[in-house]
């Protein structure tokens, strides 16, 4: 493994999260993906070759243990870390996107013609929602995987012993585990570990919501407010000020453009990305 680029990538996506997304960031990589690669690896390396069957029948062992072990423990927790890690990188593509568009736009037009994103890494328009499906597939793609394991190894636990009567098994056999109790803990933390990433991913998800409409309410009373103190449709600081509080594009200038009443679009445009 590259080292450099992982290290150039979670700070990227650090860069660009919120406290809860630096929090999950961190739980997700030191807490699953440093324990899968040090050390549940090496647990399971073992767990075809020393499955036993009291049995000397051609192929009961392997057939008992694909009945047990569908799926390997360590290859739905790869495929997890996978799906829930991809969603980060993307907001990260996403700001690098804006940051081209920029670069594009000053190399077209120069320093006069004004900028088209105030802040590319800031939380708004289309990055907003990038950002808030990410965390709602990150979330979902954890449960998902919590319900398989669950349907898969009933409570996430393995016994020690298993009875096995698949064919060609003469009869009910007697097939062993190895390492049970060490599995199991490694199970549990891994369960605990997702748990707790699923509850901060529905804490930042809450918390982006509630500031989003939060802003939009603020605005609201704000033009209300403006509104009222300017019924004929007069310039008011307000205006510009509930404008500016987006992420918006300037065409002409990096300074505040004048605002008029009765077409301001022709100075600012909404951001759709």
């Amino acid at each position: 493994m590259n080292w450099g680029i992982f290290e150039g990538l979670l700070s990227g996506v650090n860069k660009y999260s919120t406290a809860f997304g630096r929090i999950w960031l961190s739980l997700v990589f030191i807490f699953r993906v440093l324990v899968y690669l040090v050390t549940a690896e090496r647990v399971w390396s073992d767990d075809h070759k020393d499955f036993d069957c009291n049995t000397r029948q051609p192929g009961c062992s392997n057939v008992c243990f694909d009945a047990f072990f569908p799926v390997s423990h360590v290859r739905l927790w790869a495929l997890q870390l996978i799906l829930v890690t991809c969603p980060s990188l993307l907001v990260v593509m996403h700001v690098a996107y804006r940051e081209l568009q920029e670069k594009r736009h000053q190399e077209a037009y120069g320093e006069d013609g004004g900028r088209l994103y105030l802040n590319p890494g800031k939380k708004r328009g289309g990055l907003w929602w990038t950002y808030v499906c990410s965390l709602v597939f990150k979330a979902s793609v954890d449960i998902a995987f919590l319900y398989v394991f669950h349907s898969f190894y009933p409570k996430y636990m393995l016994p020690p012993v298993v009875k096995c009567h698949a064919d060609p098994c003469p009869n009910i056999v007697d097939c062993f585990i190895s390492k049970p109790s060490e599995k199991n803990i490694f199970t549990l933390f891994m369960v605990a570990t997702a748990a707790v990433c699923i509850l901060l991913n529905l804490v930042e998800l809450i918390y982006l919501v509630s500031k989003r409409c939060h802003e939009c309410l603020a605005a609201r009373r704000a033009r209300a407010m403006c509104t009222g103190h300017h019924p004929h449709g007069a310039t008011s600081p307000c205006k510009q000020d509930d404008l500016l509080s987006g992420d918006l594009i300037f065409l002409a200038s990096d300074s505040h453009p004048p605002l008029l009443p009765d077409r301001p679009r022709d100075h600012v445009k909404k951001t759709i990305l």
